[in-house]
């Protein structure tokens, strides 16, 4: 565990600590299906999404959080399963097997129409009773965008300034029916028409009439969430979100990408307060740090070498084949002189910097994490680190990704928990009733 000091400056007052659960496969773990125990053969029985999701709710997360991709992945799909059930349709029906817990789903603003996307968001709101949220992407690969009569993907620009008028089309269309609108009166109307509001816009990438046909949702809309790590993504996240999934390695890089995101909000009028930023997190947690050492160790042992040393190549820009598993990674060229992707291989130099892994030990957190924070040793461990990354100005909060399920998440809620709970930082009840109260609080 890091023991980083954190400054004055950077202290927050007490604030509770924020859980959502990124939910995906068999864990974040990319050999976690190859396990004995894994449920690979139940991720299209809605039932095992449903005991996730009941499993989160009796730990008294925020949000149950699915991200979804528009392609099969072909060419990756062999080394373990990507996506199963549409993320909506499983995430509606979460919200009848649950009672408190929020619901956020991926959406692609490169892909969907904003009324469409506005209607099916507004529909989940009501379904659940208000606990429903969207994740707003721009989406990755040309592959996806082949799905959706594209060639390739527009540029990165062009991706963002889509994404960004249609997070304000959803937010104009949401507001565009009062709920007081509705009259039922049986003698008379069942609404007053007047009350609805066309929004008549016309922009670059969308021309849209309103209002929606649905009208005002049970939170008001539903909460947003962005995840972008670029200058354009931060801009959008600062200017709309009411929640941010960020990636750091550690403390100092969450550190640096809270106070920009603040920074942003400040300037388009917004206070902190308005924003939850939630780091992923992977965690092994056990009753001893020996056995959660021991956990991480068996899922790593259980990567095929040959692809994990492929990826690691790939990423660092030069052959790793015939490197000593068990010897220290070797060292690299620093970030200025890469000529390749640099976003990838500066989380890998953070990592080998913090952490002095063997190479083994690197590809394991590659494996697990792909660069997001990973926490191993008992609930004590886990909490004090949890605690010192929000006290510390560093986060809100955590997406936590297990990187295996459901053991990973049964374990932080029946260890981890109840810790932060004894330390009164983390809520034992759902005190609000939407998703945007219980993120807020």
């Amino acid at each position: 565990m890091s023991t980083t000091p954190t400054t004055g400056a950077a202290q927050r007052s007490r604030r509770d600590v924020h859980l959502n659960l990124f939910a995906h496969g068999c864990g974040h773990h990319s050999a976690a299906w190859r396990a004995p125990e894994s449920p690979v053969e139940r991720l299209g029985d809605i039932t095992y999404w449903e005991e996730l999701a009941v499993t989160a709710e009796r730990g008294c997360f925020d949000a149950f959080f699915l991200a979804d991709g528009q392609s099969a992945g072909l060419g990756g799909l062999g080394k373990g399963p990507r996506w199963f059930l549409e993320p909506l349709t499983t995430l509606t029906a979460l919200s009848r097997a649950t009672e408190h817990i929020g619901v956020i789903c991926t959406v692609s603003a490169t892909f969907w129409d904003p009324f469409h996307a506005a209607r099916i968001l507004a529909s989940l709101d009501h379904i659940s009773g208000g606990r429903a949220g969207v994740n707003i992407v721009t989406s990755m690969t040309d592959a996806e965008a082949r799905n959706h009569g594209m060639e390739r993907l527009p540029d990165h620009d062009e991706r963002y300034g889509r994404a960004e008028e249609f997070t304000a089309v959803l937010r104009e269309l949401w507001d565009s029916w009062p709920a007081e609108a509705i009259k039922a009166d049986r003698s008379g109307s069942y609404a007053d028409e007047e009350a609805l509001q066309t929004i008549d816009h016309t922009g670059e990438h969308f021309a849209v009439a309103g209002p929606l046909n649905i009208p005002r949702l049970p939170q008001g809309r539903p909460v947003v969430v962005q995840a972008g790590a670029s200058a354009p993504g931060r801009e959008l996240a600062a200017r709309f979100a009411d929640g941010i999934y960020a990636v750091a390695w550690d403390f100092e890089s969450a550190f640096e990408y809270r106070q920009d995101i603040l920074s942003r909000a400040r300037s388009h009028g917004r206070e902190a307060e308005e924003i939850t930023i939630m780091p992923g997190l992977v965690t092994y947690v056990a009753k001893t740090e020996d056995e959660a050492k021991e956990q991480q160790h068996r899922l790593n042992s259980l990567l095929p070498i040959e692809d994990s040393l492929r990826q690691l190549s790939f990423f660092i820009g030069q052959d790793a084949y015939d490197w000593d598993l068990d010897s220290p990674v070797p060292e690299l060229p620093p970030l200025e002189e890469f000529t390749g992707p640099q976003g990838r291989y500066a989380t890998v130099l953070r990592i080998i910097e913090t952490t002095r892994p063997t190479v083994r030990e690197l590809l394991g957190y590659l494996g697990a994490g792909g660069g997001h924070a990973t926490f191993v040793g008992t609930p004590e461990q886990i909490a004090d680190e949890i605690l010192r990354w929000i006290d510390g100005g560093a986060a809100d909060g955590f997406n936590l990704m297990p990187p295996r399920l459901p053991q990973g998440l049964e374990d932080f809620v029946e260890l981890v928990v109840p810790v932060l709970q004894e330390r009164g930082r983390f809520r034992g009840a759902y005190q609000g009733l939407t998703l945007r109260e219980n993120l807020s609080g």
